[in-house]
């Protein structure tokens, strides 16, 4: 074979990185729907074999198909196009005012909440298991409060229906 036969080529961004030697790139691309003839975007997700593990996640990268490397791997990265800026942001450094942008106003309470009950957590580790009996017989207690309320609201639904009968 002295004609090297053409490959397909794709052009798409890193979505993971996580495995050895190994990255799933999204190839995005506009196809008319047969029946309805909308043009639709249409994304496909391609394992992709990486050498020397060069890529990252935000990467774009240019994919070439190649003859099968595993169970999912026909495609293989020929060039990294452009580098992506992923920002990493710690958990201190995101404000009230951020979450409120990003999250409605009873969300952003909620996630407080969660984030000092972490806090809390982290500080005491010991009384860990105490907080979580503690948490369980509180909510066996609810559970049993609510039944009997619910119980009682029938019995009045009841009354009621048989007071309305006569």
């Amino acid at each position: 074979m002295t004609e090297e036969t053409k490959r397909k080529v794709r052009l798409g961004q890193v979505v993971s990185d996580r495995m050895d030697k190994t990255v799933v790139v999204a190839v995005s691309g506009p196809k008319r729907h047969p029946l309805y003839k909308k043009i639709i975007r249409r994304v496909v997700k391609y394992k992709a074999h990486d050498e020397k593990n060069e890529c990252r996640v935000g990467d774009k990268v240019r994919i070439v198909e190649t003859r099968p490397l595993s169970r999912e791997k026909r495609w293989r990265v020929a060039e990294i196009v452009t580098k992506g800026e992923v920002v990493e942001v710690s958990p201190e450094e995101i404000t009230r005012e951020d979450l409120e942008k990003v999250i409605p106003e009873k969300k952003v309470k909620e996630a407080e909440a969660k984030a000092e009950a972490t806090e809390e957590l982290k500080e005491e580790p010991e009384a860990k298991a105490e907080t979580k009996a503690e948490a369980e017989e509180k909510a066996k207690k609810e559970t049993k409060a609510e039944t009997k309320e619910e119980a009682e609201k029938e019995e009045t639904k009841e009354e009621k229906k048989e007071e309305t009968e006569k």
